[in-house]
């Protein structure tokens, strides 16, 4: 299978198949991502899926955000547990079927019980990290460390722009995404999400030290400008069962 036989991309999240059984608010997204080969991307994914590409690459990204707001099954918004700021990095595949989808390296988040939980049910590869967003004069400053392993962290300072992206084929192939792989217990899961097209605006990126690209595999990579850097206020997220 070739990415040219992967289901076309659409700004337009599909609906889910039966009831959400989660939600959650993601908020001040920043999208840094690094154009790499796909041979790079390769030897990092779950068996059964192969690299996505765009424009003859495969593609990296550094994600720090908000989430909050969180609930499961119908309950109301988890309080603390369900708040934190969160950065991962993350993949882009295709399965076999076609279907496209995110494989997160890792994501750091601060609330240890969502971490447990998430690799628990999920096998998402969540870290324990102290995280945290400061914003002052339009900047947004986001750093992570992890508790157990100091060497492995990222501070991250970006400036929203105010030119709206439209109708831009790297941009949707980087945030229309409306699924995750994970592999649970040696099978692969196809996780489904919906939520309303993204506000997607340009942005500038100040400055990165980072360290977490080099532990997902990709020493180097953030010692270069990202090939893209874009900013989104947020969307409300509804996650359905996996299949």
């Amino acid at each position: 299978m070739t990415p040219a036989e992967s289901l076309p991309i659409s700004t337009i999240a599909p609906p889910l198949a039966g009831r959400a059984v989660a939600s959650q608010r993601w908020s001040h997204l920043v999208f840094l991502h690094w154009r790499v080969d796909a041979a790079l991307i390769a030897p990092l994914l779950p068996s059964g899926l192969v690299p996505d590409e765009h424009d003859e690459s495969s593609w990296v990204g550094l994600i720090p955000f908000v989430l909050d707001r969180a609930t499961v099954l119908g309950s109301p918004p988890i309080p603390y547990f369900g708040t934190f700021v969160e950065v991962n990095v993350r993949l882009y595949a295709v399965d076999a079927r076609g279907r496209r989808g995110v494989v997160f390296v890792s994501l750091e988040a601060s609330r240890l019980a969502a971490v447990l939980a998430a690799r628990a049910l999920f096998s998402l590869p969540y870290i324990w990290s102290r995280t945290r967003l400061s914003v002052d004069s339009e900047q947004y400053r986001y750093t992570a460390t992890r508790h157990r392993d100091r060497t492995a962290h990222t501070e991250v300072v970006a400036r929203p722009g105010s030119v709206a992206v439209l109708d831009d084929p790297l941009a949707d192939f980087l945030t229309a995404r409306w699924a995750l792989f994970t592999s649970i217990r040696g099978r692969i899961v196809h996780l489904r999400n919906h939520h309303e097209p993204w506000p997607l605006y340009r942005a500038e990126l100040l400055s990165i030290d980072d360290t977490l690209l080099a532990a997902a595999g990709f020493p180097g990579l953030a010692d270069r400008a990202p090939d893209s850097v874009l900013y989104s206020p947020g969307v409300t997220t509804w996650f359905g069962r996996g299949n």
